[in-house]
C-alpha cells in the first residue's frame, strides 16, 4: 500500500471569478467533503504547501508575466485577463499557493515521507502559457513541478500524463524541444483550446517526445483505456521516467457540462492504476496529481476519490 499525500490549503477558496463561474472555489469544498464523508481522508498524509517562489515559477513563465500579474492583482472586484479567466483579492495568493502545493508534494516524495500525493489545488494550470494567462489558468503548476523535480532533486526525465478533457496547451508549448520531458494528453476534439493534433510531435531532439490523442465527442471508459494501454505504456516504458506527473482534470466524466466524453469515476480508477504502473516499473511509484478541470461537482468528487484510492492501492 502506497502513502499518499494530499495538498491542500483554505486560501486557494478565496480565488473568485464571479458568480456563475465553473471553476468555483464550490469544487474543492465538494472533493474535500467527499473525501472527510468517506473517511479516505484519514488515510492520507497532509501536506501543507508554501508559496512558491518566483525563482521556480520563472523556470517555465516570463519574469516580465509574472511582474504583470502582480501588478494587476487587485485589491478589490475584478480585473479581466482573458475571456475566462480574472482576477480577484485572493487570485494570485492562491496561484502562488498551487505551484507552492506541487512543490510541496513533489519534496514529500524525494524525501520518503509519501510515495505519491494528489494536489487539491486551484487555480489550475495547464492551458497556462509562458507569458499568457488563460483557460482558468494562471501559473501552470505541473510545468513548474516538472522542472522543480529536474533542478531541485536531481531527476532527469518526467513524464507528464494529461487526461484532462481539454489539451494542454500551456504545458506542450513549455517542453516542446525538450528531450528530458516526456508529455502524453488525451482531450476531446475540436474543443477548447484548438490544439494537441496528433502531428503535434515536438521538435528538434525532442520530436516523439509529445504524444497528442485528440478524441470524438461520446468515447468513455473502454476507448480511454484501449488508448493508454496501446499509446502511453509502450511510449512510458520506453523513456523510463523517473517521476511520473497527472494533469488531473476530471471534465471527461460523462456528466460534465462543459464537454461531452464518457468517463465513469471507474474509468478515472483505471487509468490511474495504469499510471502506478508505469510509476511502479520505473519512477519508485512517484505520481505527482494535480487538479486542473472538472465541474459537476457529483461527479469531481466521486472520481477525486476513486483516484486517490486508487493512488492508495498503488
Amino acid at each position: 500500500m502506497a502513502k499518499t499525500g494530499f495538498v491542500y490549503h483554505p486560501a486557494y477558496l478565496n480565488h473568485d471569478m464571479g458568480m456563475g463561474h465553473p471553476e468555483s472555489p464550490n469544487r474543492l469544498r465538494a472533493i474535500v467533503s467527499q473525501l472527510e464523508r468517506s473517511r479516505v481522508m484519514d488515510r492520507l498524509v497532509r501536506i501543507d504547501p508554501a508559496p512558491a517562489a518566483d525563482d521556480w515559477i520563472t523556470h517555465i513563465h516570463a519574469p516580465s508575466y509574472v511582474k504583470k500579474l502582480n501588478a494587476a492583482q487587485p485589491t478589490s472586484g475584478y480585473v479581466s485577463l482573458d475571456a475566462d479567466t480574472s482576477l480577484s483579492p485572493g487570485s494570485l495568493p492562491a496561484a502562488y499557493l498551487a505551484a507552492g502545493g506541487a512543490l510541496a508534494a513533489a519534496d514529500a516524495m524525494m524525501d520518503g515521507r509519501v510515495t505519491n500525493a494528489f494536489c487539491a489545488v486551484r487555480p489550475p494550470g495547464h492551458h497556462a502559457e509562458r507569458d499568457r494567462a488563460m483557460g482558468f489558468c494562471l501559473f501552470n503548476n505541473v510545468a513548474i513541478a516538472a522542472r522543480y523535480f529536474q533542478k531541485q532533486h536531481g531527476l532527469t526525465r518526467v513524464l507528464i500524463v494529461d487526461w484532462d478533457v481539454h489539451h494542454g496547451n500551456g504545458t506542450q508549448h513549455a517542453f516542446y524541444d525538450d528531450p528530458t520531458v516526456l508529455f502524453f494528453s488525451t482531450h476531446q476534439s475540436p474543443h477548447y483550446p484548438g490544439t494537441g493534433r496528433s502531428n503535434e510531435r515536438g521538435e528538434g531532439k525532442a520530436e516523439g517526445m509529445t504524444l497528442n490523442v485528440p478524441m470524438s465527442g461520446g468515447q468513455g471508459d473502454e476507448e480511454y483505456l484501449a488508448v493508454f494501454q496501446r499509446t502511453l505504456v509502450p511510449a512510458a516504458d520506453a523513456f523510463k521516467p523517473d517521476a511520473v506527473i497527472i494533469s488531473a482534470g476530471f471534465d471527461a466524466h460523462r456528466d460534465d457540462p462543459l464537454a461531452s466524453m464518457g468517463l465513469t469515476e471507474e474509468g478515472y480508477a483505471a487509468l490511474t492504476g495504469i499510471v502506478a504502473g508505469i510509476a511502479r516499473r520505473h519512477a519508485k511509484g512517484r505520481i505527482l496529481s494535480c487538479l486542473e478541470g472538472g465541474y459537476n461537482l457529483q461527479a469531481l468528487a466521486g472520481s477525486v476519490e476513486r483516484h486517490v484510492l486508487a493512488l492508495l492501492d498503488a
